[in-house]
């Protein structure tokens, strides 16, 4: 096999341009140069390094063994001889590009020319999520804020996520005993400090350099289950090894349209005894995500484009669209259920279910549960919120005869209070993901970042807990909530300053 043969570095450096694109990462040489065509971050980026080893370029954002995973074995073209690689063989790291420093304000600014460097304030200074998030834009390097904050399209459902939970209002009881407050509860059979955990988002690495490995540690230390990704910083191995004694995680699965791939990473997975595989069923094709797309082009400027755009061989906002076609399959159907639940005994959940028919469809295949989610507000814009779904399909599942024993719902998108945690669960989800908010304080503050997050959401639960009038998780129903204007998205609310003094807004051409 050619991945077995054994090449000189001279051999690879013949390979160099962008129709004959060799690339060495990690000791082995791929032939990139259809891939290198429909690479997210553009073509440039990979055939700069033809017939190089671009490892120190690769590493900082993503695991060793992504090629493996997207490219077919045919492209592997062997392994390098280590010691034939020279200094001028090795492609350099590229350099970090932070945002500009801000100017001082009006008559401060006007005075003087100087500028005002961001000081990040101390962890104990973080009192909410929206303080990690302003401190994360602040403090990353701009593609990576771009990838992480950006929604699809006009970002309408990204907004709304949180918004959503504002039309729920409370409906607290009185003279209940709640001089003890217990939060904790079982997420899919695994003890929980609250019903939250950590879901999957890809590229840690973007956020710090621990990446994935330290939202494990600090998941263990909040006390909550992490659903490790498929498209991840770590390779699966490495997110594994980080777990302490008896930690237990769950994992999110991208199915390859080679199924033999997936097949093998679920056996993995089982293998390492994680306890459920969470399907992700929302994007057959990336959304539109014009924070992300702007930022990569604007951050490499007109030349990157150069020769590749004048032949129009290169459609950049189309390219993560084309490139996620390798290693998702836009053909999963129901009728690979049987499938996905033939390859393993672990707990098989549908992620983004977005109304009761699916929910119940899932339910009726024999499937564990599913998360209502619309991929962060990252898909198909004006779609609803988790949040508003869930009473739809708690209702629907109902009448279809499901027990929540049997059948479990989860939502996330757009969760940043404690009192968010507590509307949804009184709506019936057993417990809550949260995304951004783990990688904007891993971010600001590296694991113990993660874990101050965890914590205020603690503190914020227990006070809406006990002023509701609920002692445990148990006790807490849809008698304590009112969800008259859930649907209706005309209702006047005050403005959320948080939000508005946090969210980027998105900016046309002429204005940047």
């Amino acid at each position: 096999m050619a991945s077995d043969k054994v090449l000189s570095m001279e051999e690879v450096a013949k390979h160099n341009t962008k129709d004959d694109c060799w690339v060495v990462l990690y000791g082995k040489a791929y032939d990139l140069t259809k891939f290198a065509r429909v690479h997210p971050g553009g073509a440039k980026l990979i055939t700069d390094a033809a017939g190089m080893d671009a490892t120190a370029q690769f590493d900082p954002i993503h695991p060793k063994d992504i090629m493996d995973k997207l490219l077919k074995p045919a492209l592997t073209m062997g392994v390098v001889d280590p010691a034939t690689i020279k200094p001028e063989h090795v492609a350099k790291a590229p350099e970090k590009h932070k945002a500009a420093p801000k100017k001082k304000k009006a008559a401060a600014a006007a005075a003087s020319d100087e500028v005002e460097e961001f000081k990040k304030p101390p962890l104990a200074g973080m009192l909410n999520c929206f303080d990690f998030e302003s401190v994360a834009r602040e403090t990353m390097e701009p593609q990576a804020w771009g990838y992480y904050s950006s929604g699809g399209d006009d970002e309408i459902t990204l907004r709304d996520n949180h918004l959503a939970f504002q039309r729920i209002t409370m409906r607290p009881r009185i003279l209940v005993n709640v001089r003890e407050i217990d939060m904790t509860t079982q997420v899919l059979g695994v003890p929980a400090s609250l019903p939250l955990y950590f879901t999957a988002t890809a590229l840690a690495k973007l956020a710090h350099q621990e990446g994935e490995v330290a939202i494990v540690k600090a998941a263990k230390k909040a006390g909550v289950p992490y659903m490790l990704p498929t498209l991840s910083s770590y390779t699966l191995d490495e997110m594994l090894a980080a777990r302490a004694p008896g930690q237990q995680v769950f994992s999110q699965l991208y199915v390859n349209p080679e199924r033999s791939r997936s097949e093998e990473y679920v056996k993995k997975l089982e293998d390492a005894g994680v306890k459920a595989l969470f399907v992700t069923v929302d994007a057959p094709q990336l959304g539109r995500r014009e924070k992300d797309m702007r930022n990569k082009f604007t951050q490499q400027g007109s030349d990157v484009q150069g020769d590749d755009e004048g032949e129009g061989e290169v459609d950049r906002s189309q390219g993560a669209t084309r490139a996620i076609s390798s290693y998702i399959d836009p053909g999963l159907c129901w009728d690979d259920v049987p499938w996905l639940k033939s390859i393993t005994k672990m707990k098989v959940l549908l992620k983004g279910v977005q109304c009761g028919e699916d929910a119940v469809a899932a339910y009726e295949a024999g499937l564990a549960g599913c998360v209502l989610s619309n991929h962060g507000g990252r898909q198909l814009d004006t779609c609803r919120p988790g949040i508003e779904i869930l009473p739809e399909v708690v209702e629907a599942l109902k009448e279809a005869g499901a027990d929540k024993q049997d059948f479990t719902v989860f939502i996330d998108g757009g969760i940043r209070r404690g009192a968010d945690i507590f509307k949804a669960v009184a709506l019936g989800a057993q417990a809550v993901g949260v995304g951004r908010p783990v990688l904007y304080s891993l971010a600001s503050y590296g694991q113990n970042g993660i874990v101050r997050m965890v914590h205020m959401l603690q503190d914020e639960l227990q006070m809406v807990m006990r002023l509701s009038g609920t002692p445990n998780v148990a006790s807490i129903t849809e008698k304590h909530v009112l969800t008259t204007n859930l649907a209706d998205h005309i209702v006047p609310l005050p403005v959320d300053n948080l939000t508005a003094g946090t969210y980027q807004a998105l900016e046309p051409a002429a204005k940047l």
